[in-house]
């Protein structure tokens, strides 16, 4: 990757204690005043991973962004939580930012990764 900073995500289903292959993430920019704006959306792969950089090759802006996990879609009807929107702050957009999810039917933690 050149260019600068990137942002990754990953996520874990705890309750079988393997990845979540198939759950749709999107990516919004928030801008006070401006409202939001949707700038990447993905789907993890049969490792809980996106298959590339949600954003990378000088993309990744400062600012305020706000992942948002489909988890209702991906746990159907054992389902309790529906979009879990994880909120954070790019400071340094050389930087890489890693921000994954573990997830339960029930609950959730998350983590700034590497």
């Amino acid at each position: 990757m050149s260019g600068g900073g990137r942002l990754t995500t990953h996520v874990l289903d705890t309750a079988r204690g393997m990845p979540a292959a198939g759950l749709r993430i999107r990516l919004m920019a928030l801008a006070e005043g401006q409202g939001e704006r949707q700038v990447a959306e993905a789907a993890t792969n049969a490792d809980g991973r996106i298959d590339r950089p949600l954003l990378a090759d000088g993309e990744l802006k400062t600012g305020t962004y706000e992942l948002r996990f489909d988890v209702g879609g991906y746990f159907g009807d054992r389902a309790f939580l529906d979009i879990v929107p994880i909120r954070f702050v790019v400071t340094d957009p050389g930087a890489h930012y890693h921000v994954p999810l573990l997830v339960a039917p029930f609950g959730y933690s998350t983590y700034r990764g590497s």
